[in-house]
């Protein structure tokens, strides 16, 4: 099954009028969307290095309680390597998609064990049209409900945590982890995806070779605890990761498809900070800047946002920069507004 890339920058037409075409036209003559090979080459040997190290502190610790402050290291580790497998979906860091798509597959199926086709899938939906309710699986009813349309025509348990849910938002994300290796997995069942059984083979080689190593290194009890504080902490952090960049933003439904540069500005938020911000969210603070020109190397985002908030202000486009903690009180204002509705039925 050929799975679409991740949607590439609209191309800027001479002769075109249109707003992002204008846009598009200014980044490009500021040489933004030029690749960053020595970026790429450092930050992929940091992380590898980081990756290793976190699992030779692994064995070296051996057991010990202290090998749990290790599992909560290596969750911010492969946080990271999530980050990088990211960038290579969205044709930052390689110009050849063969390579990006061994790379991605190495990097999400064998190292973290997230299914890259089952990724890219849904990931490209959601950057086509990111918060339309019909249209981007980031916004899909669940556990959660993200609209109050949703939460009127929810059922069993995700109309009992409706009415809470602003509360157990983040205790959630514990489980987002163990979500993203299952999801992974039941994507294989589609005999139609293309490379498969490479995709299965990564995927069971990963839960495997950790599992395994787990209780090798580890007696039951802490191998137990180490698994559960790893895949909760990385949950987590995802979570952290994502939440700010759209959830609270305007919804879409049915025919509302805004142009692509309202499309993408009026539904996402930018969240401010410096450096290590950057790093830690993996330039996805700059979710704007992303959804404009996907297939921009990260660190030319920041560079790009000065670019893109005059080129709003110029045609009166509402542009949202904030905090990281003002993303999420606006996020879980979001999610207790939605519930609204099923804690009204409640009480009437």
């Amino acid at each position: 099954m050929p799975f679409p890339e991740p949607e590439p920058t609209p191309p800027a037409r001479v002769g075109t009028g249109s707003d992002f075409a204008q846009l598009s036209r200014r980044i490009q003559a500021a040489g933004l969307m030029c690749r960053r090979p020595a970026y790429y080459t450092l930050r992929i040997a940091i992380v590898t290095a980081l990756y290793f190290l976190g699992w030779a502190a692994f064995v070296l610790i051996g057991d010990s309680w202290w090998t749990l402050l290790d599992a909560a290291f290596l969750a911010f580790v492969f946080g990271q390597v999530a980050l990088l497998a990211h960038d290579i979906a969205h044709r930052q860091v390689f110009r050849l998609r063969r390579a990006s798509e061994v790379s991605g597959r190495l990097s999400g199926n064998l190292c973290i064990g997230i299914g890259y086709s089952w990724w890219r899938d849904k990931h490209t939906r959601h950057h086509t049209n990111p918060n339309h309710e019909d249209l981007d699986p980031d916004i899909a009813p669940d556990f959660l409900v993200w609209t109050q349309d949703q939460a009127r025509a929810a059922k069993g348990l995700p109309r009992r945590l409706a009415r809470f849910q602003a509360f157990l938002f983040f205790p959630l994300l514990t489980l987002e982890g163990f979500n993203l290796h299952v999801a992974g997995i039941r994507f294989l069942a589609d005999k139609s995806l293309r490379n498969r059984m490479w995709e299965g083979t990564l995927l069971f080689a990963h839960i495997f070779a950790y599992v395994g190593a787990l209780f090798l290194v580890l007696p039951p009890d802490k191998a137990i605890a180490f698994l559960v504080v790893h895949k909760c902490l990385f949950g987590i952090y995802l979570g952290s990761i994502f939440a700010p960049n759209h959830k609270g933003m305007p919804t879409l439904r049915g025919k509302d498809r805004p142009d692509f540069l309202r499309r993408q500005v009026l539904t996402s938020r930018d969240v401010r900070g410096g450096w290590v911000t950057d790093i830690v969210l993996g330039g996805l603070n700059y979710q704007i800047e992303h959804h404009l020109f996907p297939s921009m190397p990260s660190p030319h985002l920041r560079k790009a946002q000065a670019i893109v908030r005059s080129h709003c202000q110029e045609l009166g486009i509402s542009y949202l920069e904030t905090s990281l903690i003002d993303s999420y009180r606006q996020t879980l204002a979001s999610l207790h507004h939605a519930g609204a509705p099923i804690r009204d039925a409640r009480t009437t």
